[in-house]
C-alpha cells in the first residue's frame, strides 16, 4: 500500500475557518511552474464511503457510555459538518470537546468494520493515479480505459488522488486501509471553505464531494467542483451551490475524468 502522507492540522472548532494557504504552483500540465501532478481531492465520508452504519453504531456507543440520547438514525442523514456540530444537539457547550474526544476514541473499534465503500470509489482513486503513466497502465488495466492518455505529452506529469475531509485523520486512514483504497495523501480536519488549505498546498485543479460544503471548498481552492449526489445533498442543491459537473456517483467518475483529460491535451 502507498504511504499516507500527514498532516499537521488540528481539529477545527466548528465556528473557525482557517484561512487557505496561498496557492504554490498552477497545477494545470504544461505551465511553466507547474508541479509534476495533476491532482484531484476526494470527499471521505459518502463520497468515497458509506461511512452511516458505522458512524451510526460509534454513536450508538457513545451514547450508551454516556448514557445521553443520541437519535443515531437523524445524525447519520446530516454528515460532511464537523463532529462537533452535531454533538451540539445532544450534549450541552462545556462536554462537547471532551464528549469528542471520547466519540473518536470509540470510533475504531465501531465505526470501521461496518463502513462499506460506495461504488466506484476504488475505480475513481484508480483512474486519477494511472494517469501520464504510460500505454503499459492501459494494457494492466490500471485506472481503466485511457489512464494513460497522451502521457508523451505531458511528459513527468502524473496523476495524483488525495482525500481531504473532515473526519479525524487517523481515523479516516483506518477507514481508506480496512477497505483498500490507496490515495496518494489524507489530510483531516478540514471543513467547507477551509479545505481549500490543503487543495491549494498540494495544487490541487479538481476536488470531488457529495456536500455543498464541499463545492464550497473546491471553488474557494479555484479548483473544478465535482459533485456526486450520493450524500445528503441532492443534484439541485448541489449544482444551486455552484458544482461545475454533478455526476449520480462515482461509477460516473472514470468516464468523465477521461474527457477532462483529454480536452488537457
Amino acid at each position: 500500500m502507498s504511504t499516507m502522507s500527514s498532516h499537521p492540522h488540528q481539529p477545527p472548532q466548528p465556528s473557525q475557518h482557517p484561512q487557505p494557504a496561498p496557492r504554490r504552483a498552477d497545477p494545470r500540465p504544461g505551465t511553466g511552474d507547474a508541479p509534476p501532478f495533476l491532482t484531484v481531492g476526494f470527499d471521505l465520508d459518502m463520497t468515497l464511503i458509506d461511512s452511516r452504519p458505522g458512524i451510526k453504531a460509534a454513536y450508538q456507543a457513545l451514547a450508551a457510555e454516556t448514557g445521553t440520547f443520541i437519535d443515531a438514525d437523524l445524525a447519520i442523514t446530516r454528515l460532511g459538518p464537523p463532529l462537533e456540530q452535531e454533538l451540539a444537539h445532544w450534549f450541552p457547550d462545556d462536554q462537547i470537546q471532551p464528549v469528542g474526544d471520547r466519540y473518536r476514541a470509540l470510533y475504531p473499534t465501531h465505526a470501521i468494520a461496518p463502513t462499506p465503500a460506495l461504488p466506484g470509489a476504488r475505480e475513481a482513486i484508480a483512474a486519477v493515479r494511472g494517469y501520464g503513466t504510460g500505454p503499459e497502465a492501459d494494457e494492466a488495466g490500471v485506472g481503466g480505459e485511457g489512464a494513460g492518455v497522451d502521457a508523451g505529452r505531458v511528459g513527468a506529469v502524473r496523476g495524483r488522488a488525495i482525500v481531504v475531509t473532515a473526519k479525524h485523520e487517523p481515523n479516516a486512514k483506518l477507514h481508506l486501509a480496512h477497505l483498500g483504497i490507496e490515495p496518494d495523501a489524507v489530510v483531516g480536519w478540514l471543513w467547507a471553505e477551509a479545505k481549500a488549505e490543503a487543495l491549494r498546498e498540494y495544487g490541487a485543479s479538481v476536488y470531488v464531494g457529495d456536500h455543498v460544503g464541499d463545492v464550497r471548498g473546491a471553488r474557494t481552492a479555484g479548483a473544478l467542483a465535482v459533485a456526486v449526489a450520493t450524500g445528503p445533498c441532492d443534484a439541485e442543491e448541489l449544482r444551486a451551490a455552484g458544482a461545475d459537473v454533478v455526476l449520480a456517483d462515482l461509477t460516473e467518475f472514470p468516464a468523465w475524468w477521461r474527457s477532462y483529460v483529454s480536452e488537457l491535451a
